[in-house]
């Protein structure tokens, strides 16, 4: 739709008629002897002529950039190139590069989980013929992307780095909690603290009175309701029961702390999945060819920055010869 903007072109023939506008000019020269003359009206010609040549051409500069701006021109200037996650094993990406016969191309270093993203909305920039290499460890798009050009990705899996989660029990029961969290596996390291601290991610509220009022997590897991009046009107899924307060988002089941491996094992992947976020898994190696029906996002033309600082320094020219003219 940014093309259209070009359909507003014919708009520059307003400032050429402002400046070619039609004047009036009385020729008529007062003369002694006029009163004995028979009364006449002042003869008036009606002519056309250019007026300030300079301030027209920097008005019509002005529109034209200002509708090219709007319409967001992009220049296919980027050729053979290869997008490398970070992070990605520098002698694979090397190996990978070069059996594709893409050892000089132009490198492109990028977060794994906008590598994707970024190719699908740059993909105006590339000439008709380049080439494009993705490699590094991709994560699975929860959709299938859609390029409108041929893209091949390769990926590798790296061993993800290791994350400490800072847990706090308060409970008659800590000993059974702890066995659940000391279970959980994967790249998390679950360090279950003696008191609450900043760094802590998770409490485990499980008495009848309130918490202190200062006390703050981003979540809770709440055994006793009564403790936590937003609990009161809370939403259920499954028997899980949620609420957001002011200390933080709250967490209730009538089963907890859980009785066997099977009930432990679900609620720390909900853990995982609802409130931390799902693990990302490396997609597949694959080859997406050019698909006619795939839409370009929102348009980031490089030459939106280039034309923007144009603009500004145009239309402080154009109020400076304006303001010259009257004066």
């Amino acid at each position: 739709m940014n093309a259209l903007w070009w359909l507003a072109l014919p708009i520059l023939l307003l400032p050429v008629w402002w400046h070619r506008r039609k004047r009036v000019e009385n020729e008529a020269a007062p003369m002694a002897t006029a009163r004995f003359l028979p009364r006449t009206e002042p003869r008036q010609t009606r002519i056309w002529r250019w007026s300030n040549p300079l301030l027209l051409l920097v008005r019509c500069l002005l529109l034209a950039l200002l509708i090219a701006w709007l319409a967001d021109p992009v220049y296919p200037y980027r050729g053979d190139t290869v997008v490398v996650t970070q992070g990605a094993d520098a002698a694979w990406v090397e190996r990978e590069a070069t059996q594709a016969g893409l050892a000089n191309a132009e490198r492109v270093a990028l977060p794994a989980a906008q590598a994707l993203g970024w190719v699908h909305t740059h993909e105006r920039e590339w000439q008709r013929d380049a080439r494009l290499l993705v490699l590094g460890d991709v994560p699975m798009p929860a959709a299938k992307p859609a390029f409108g050009r041929p893209v091949e990705v390769r990926t590798q899996a790296v061993v993800p780095a290791k994350v400490e989660r800072h847990v706090y029990i308060a409970s008659e029961r800590a000993a059974q909690w702890r066995r659940m969290f000391a279970a959980q596996a994967g790249p998390e390291n679950i360090v279950v603290d003696d008191t609450p601290g900043a760094a802590t991610t998770l409490i485990v509220w499980d008495r009848a009175e309130a918490p202190p009022a200062a006390l703050r997590a981003s979540l809770w897991w709440v055994t006793q309701p009564s403790a936590f009046p937003e609990l009161g009107k809370a939403r259920a899924v499954d028997g899980l029961r949620y609420a957001d307060s002011a200390r933080g988002r709250l967490w209730h089941h009538a089963d907890w702390p859980p009785r066997d491996p099977d009930a432990a094992r679900a609620l720390l992947d909900d853990w995982q999945q609802l409130h931390i976020g799902p693990r990302p898994y490396t997609m597949s190696s694959q080859a997406f060819a050019a698909d006619p029906d795939a839409s370009a996002p929102a348009p980031g033309g490089a030459l939106r920055g280039i034309l923007l600082a144009i603009l500004a320094g145009l239309f402080v020219l154009e109020r400076s010869l304006t303001h010259a003219r009257r004066r």
